[in-house]
């Protein structure tokens, strides 16, 4: 292709994605329900309780339903500083995933003494999500189908071969297909091949199951507050006061599961990156398309790249498409306004269309972005401060649907002084690398951005930067 051609080409492209785009709703489809709960009221005035959980994603949750199962007499009080389901845990793509190590390859190349048990703690604890959703009855669309990860070009093959080895070691079901049963499978002309996993994890509607869990929790007792902002804490008779916005908490112990927004421990920011990820969501599709597609076990998909898509089915027959162009704002920032994001949106628009050619003119009605806490291994960090007064989990790196609920038990485990086969996990004793503080926090992440993007365009060969990053410890490699 000549260079007019292959800008011709690009113009065209550029031209059919805004269209697509051009009725797309600034909102999150997850959220986006006449059904959605009403708000719940603000925390005012002094209070008191026996613990204070800080956020109300899924950390907080499983937090203060922990808690409570644990102790059933204890009051425990949960503070969400907007809405629950508003962070992260509202706008993900909805995979679950049985990983409590960012995926089997990176927990192997960090911490292989303990891998066993990291997996076996893993499918634990997805396994005790799907029993909770089954006992309180919370309608979230939960399908524990895998997840098929495709090769889209060529030296993505025997990494993929080598994944689904691994993946067998362990005793996962993991079939290689070539290009001819993968594109069977799911009709896309950009696939070479792939791996399709099953038992290792699966799909949720992610607002409802945050939304379920709320409810769980108030059944068993948790009092939650919405629209309450936390600004910090000073020391009590009784361990700890939690400072809100329009008022004040006395308690015996805190729970911290603020991930990416900022932490009322003002420490927490050195080790966590918040990095803004874009989404959309097509209108639904005929019953034509759907089949043109074929796909029928409508597991999750993710290509194989450094800079990789994820993308899936919803109950109604929409397609959810994000990730790829993972975006770190100067200085830690964090802020509605950088929740839209036209050039990322336009980008993933475009490559849609390369993925589906076959949905030529299915526009989209959904486009948002939301911020993922990320730390230098890519996997949660732990801790306690304050006496052991105040405990934190923090960091999922996008994998936080399921490992959350470990995380809340480790951050419990940790207040009550436990030692427990969670606790002594070089995971939860280490903490990560902290990330450099700015100014030089942007430009080292955004040299890595290009080091990434330069892999996957030499044949997956990672140049001197990442080889550094290797040494280190820090995970890029996942």
């Amino acid at each position: 292709m000549t260079e007019r051609h292959a800008a011709a080409a690009l113009a065209d492209a550029e031209a059919r994605a805004r269209r697509s785009l051009a009725d797309a709703a600034p909102a999150v489809f997850w959220t986006d329900r006449a059904d959605a709960p009403p708000p719940r009221p603000r925390h005012t005035g002094a209070g008191t309780a026996e613990l204070v959980v800080i956020g109300g994603g899924f950390t907080g949750l499983w937090a203060a339903i922990l808690a409570k199962q644990e102790n059933p007499t204890a009051d425990v009080v949960l503070l969400e500083a907007r809405r629950i389901a508003h962070g992260a845990s509202g706008r993900n793509g909805g995979f679950v995933s049985d990983s409590l190590t960012h995926g089997l390859s990176h927990g192997a190349s960090r911490w292989p003494a303990e891998l066993a048990t990291l997996v076996r703690l893993g499918r634990e604890n997805l396994a005790a999500i799907a029993e909770t959703v089954q006992e309180h009855h919370i309608d979230a669309g939960l399908r524990l189908c895998g997840k098929t990860t495709v090769a889209v070009a060529p030296h993505q093959l025997a990494d993929l071969a080598a994944l689904a080895e691994l993946h067998r070691s362990h005793g996962d079901d993991a079939t290689v297909l070539d290009g001819e049963r993968m594109r069977a499978d799911v009709a896309s002309p950009t696939y070479l091949g792939g791996v399709r996993l099953r038992g290792t994890g699966g799909l949720v509607d992610p607002a409802r199951l945050t939304w379920g869990l709320a409810r769980t929790a108030e059944a068993l007792g948790v009092r939650i507050h919405e629209d309450t902002r936390v600004t910090g804490f000073d020391r009590s008779a009784t361990g700890v006061t939690v400072r809100t916005a329009d008022g004040r908490i006395s308690c015996h112990r805190v729970v911290i599961g603020t991930n990416a927004y900022p932490p009322p421990l003002r420490r927490l920011r050195h080790w966590i990156l918040p990095v803004y990820d874009y989404v959309l969501v097509t209108e639904r599709l005929d019953d034509a398309q759907r089949a043109e597609l074929r796909w029928p076990e409508g597991q999750g998909l993710t290509d194989a790249g450094n800079q990789f898509h994820y993308y899936r089915l919803t109950d109604d027959n929409r397609i959810l498409f994000g990730g790829y162009d993972a975006v770190y704002w100067f200085g830690n920032r964090v802020d509605e306004a950088l929740e839209q994001r036209d050039a990322t949106h336009r980008l993933l628009a475009r490559h849609f269309a390369e993925t589906f050619p076959q949905l030529d003119g299915v526009r989209f009605t959904h486009r948002w972005g939301g911020v993922i806490d990320s730390t230098t291994r890519f996997t949660p960090m732990f801790g306690t401060t304050r006496d052991r007064r105040i405990a934190y989990a923090v960091g999922y790196t996008g994998l936080g649907v399921a490992a959350s609920r470990f995380g809340a038990q480790v951050a419990l485990d940790l207040l009550a002084g436990r030692e427990t086969e969670r606790t002594r996990l070089e995971m939860v004793r280490r903490r990560p690398m902290p990330f450099p503080p700015e100014p030089l926090r942007f430009p080292v992440v955004e040299m890595t951005r290009r080091a990434l993007a330069a892999a996957d365009a030499r044949a997956g060969r990672r140049g001197p930067w990442l080889r550094l990053l290797d040494r280190f410890g820090v995970g890029f490699n996942s």
